[in-house]
This record gives structure tokens, sequence and C-alpha cells, in this order.
């Protein structure tokens, strides 16, 4: 992993673990990284770091309509 040193301004009220949810959130929202790497990022499990992620307005499912879309068509393609 990459080390990051960040300077942040003394009035920002904010400790270093929400500052890794922060980023580990917004790049997961982007797609940058896996759940279990934004999840590894923090230091949490995946289950908690979805359950947190409604906290910092960040979907749980991140796809595009067209991807589940896809993904529902390939259901019903599949057969057992």
């Amino acid at each position: 992993m990459k080390t990051i040193l960040l300077n942040i301004p003394d009035s920002v009220d904010l400790n270093d673990r929400e500052a890794k949810m922060l980023l580990a959130s917004r790049l997961y929202e982007k797609g940058k990284l896996t759940l279990g790497q934004a999840s590894d990022m923090v230091g949490l499990s995946k289950s908690t770091f979805m359950e947190l992620l409604s906290d910092y307005d960040v979907p749980f499912l991140n796809h595009s309509s067209s991807d589940l879309d896809n993904d529902i068509q390939n259901a019903k393609n599949y057969s057992i």
C-alpha cells in the first residue's frame, strides 16, 4: 500500500480513522477500490465497512442501471 502524508488544518475536527473512512468510501464509490480494498484501508471488516457507507452517503450497491439490466438478463439465461 502507498502511504500519503496529508496536512489538514487544525480547525478541521477530523481524526485519522474518519479521514481514512472518507477517502476509502469515496474511492469505493468512484470504483477505484473494491469493497475488500476499501475495508482493508480503514482496518474494518467488509460487513462493518458496508454498514458505515450510508454514514458517508455512499450506496453499497454501486452499479449502473445498465449493469443491473445485464445481470438480470444473465440470470434469466442461466439454467440449472
